[in-house]
């Protein structure tokens, strides 16, 4: 595995000592306690006020702003102080609480957000089926919400603040590499694009938006194919989009060829998949390429990360993958990815790399 310069320093050398080690398993054990206590400092507004306080605050004057027993804030305040989201300061008054850069960043920071309602809203309880869904090559904790083989087929149907976290995680990530991506793929000048996996179509908009003579067609399930229509109904260029309905984890169904697609789209799509699947995916998109089109696979290559954090939240992510989604997918590295595509009859060009936070675009052509 070729891991990032960072990334390698980081995973193949021990850099605790044995304290630090005993510390960090301790917060493994404690961890769900941790996760909760922190979210309810955000939800019940305890770091708002602790950081709009010229001088911080005291036990009773936040429960008096909140509402709350003064039990109910002091076992959260002694509860953040270990976890590191407050600091006490002593005064004449008494002990003054006041809100750590860990805190700050948890308040602020809109990555730290978006994975904490992900987290909370559609894996904390799903996750106590990991076991199960690890033994069984299925979303075993995807039966919290419904009764469907995949979260895919589910997701214009999960309760509605679940599924406002779901596209939130979704969209945070893929957003904000849209620009660069952009200027990637219409630098070939396409016609005709494939959107496959486009979901709410937001990329689909984001595509006739930039190019006011291409035409978008989205391949996604019939779901989600009614709430793409919802979603770009009356916006500018939508008349340039259709879709394609079919069920791609139906190795019998093709990809369209009704029409030459200068450019096939996939983003964040392949990591719905396990390997058999990807394979079975890209052999059939294969069959409608040419040595004149190209297939652009944008994708969080966990092992291309320049920062260990952005590994971590990926690495975490392929678990929702295994509990939650499909019980066999997850995010992948670059060597696993390029090993599945050259099984299909197809090879890397290129690889573009830093997209947004973390995104790389593989630029795929068909063997000669």
């Amino acid at each position: 595995m070729n891991l990032s310069p960072a990334l390698e320093k980081a995973y193949s050398e021990e850099h605790l000592s044995a304290r630090e080690a005993q510390a960090r398993a301790e917060w493994i054990a404690w961890a769900p306690i941790v996760f909760q206590a922190s979210r309810l400092m955000v939800k019940l507004g305890i770091l708002d006020l602790l950081r709009d306080s010229d001088n911080g605050m005291t036990i009773a004057e936040v429960a008096s702003k909140t509402g709350l027993s003064v039990y109910a804030v002091k076992v959260l305040m002694e509860a953040s102080l270990s976890i590191g989201t407050v600091l006490i300061v002593n005064s004449e008054e008494g002990e003054r609480f006041t809100l750590s850069k860990t805190g700050w960043f948890l308040l602020t920071d809109t990555c730290t957000r978006v994975n904490m309602d992900f987290n909370h809203d559609v894996n904390y309880e799903g996750l106590f089926h990991l076991e199960e869904a690890l033994r069984e090559s299925r979303p075993a904790g995807l039966k919290h919400f419904g009764d469907w083989k995949t979260i895919y087929e589910g997701l214009s149907s999960l309760p509605e603040q679940v599924q406002k976290s779901w596209f939130g995680f979704d969209h945070f990530y893929s957003d904000g590499s849209f620009e660069q991506a952009l200027k990637v793929v219409f630098d070939q000048k396409p016609h005709r694009l494939l959107d496959v996996g486009g979901n709410t179509g937001r990329w689909a908009l984001r595509c006739v938006g930039y190019n006011p003579d291409v035409e978008v067609t989205v391949m996604d399930l019939p779901q989600q194919l009614r709430l793409m229509k919802e979603q770009t109904a009356g916006k500018p260029g939508a008349e340039r989009i259709d879709g394609y309905a079919t069920d791609l984890l139906n190795r019998e169904n093709p990809f369209p060829t009704d029409r030459h697609y200068d450019v096939i789209w996939m983003s964040q799509f392949l990591d719905c998949f396990g390997e058999e699947e990807i394979q079975s995916i890209l052999e059939r998109a294969a069959k409608i390429m040419d040595e004149t089109n190209r297939l652009y696979i944008m994708e969080t290559l966990w092992d291309r990360q320049r920062f260990e954090t952005a590994a971590f939240c990926l690495t975490m992510t392929s678990l929702y993958f295994t509990a939650m989604a499909n019980g066999n997918s997850k995010m992948y590295n670059t060597d696993d990815l390029t090993r599945v595509i050259r099984q299909a009859g197809l090879e890397v060009e290129t690889i573009y790399d830093g997209l947004g936070l973390g995104h790389s675009i593989m630029v795929v052509k068909k063997e000669k």
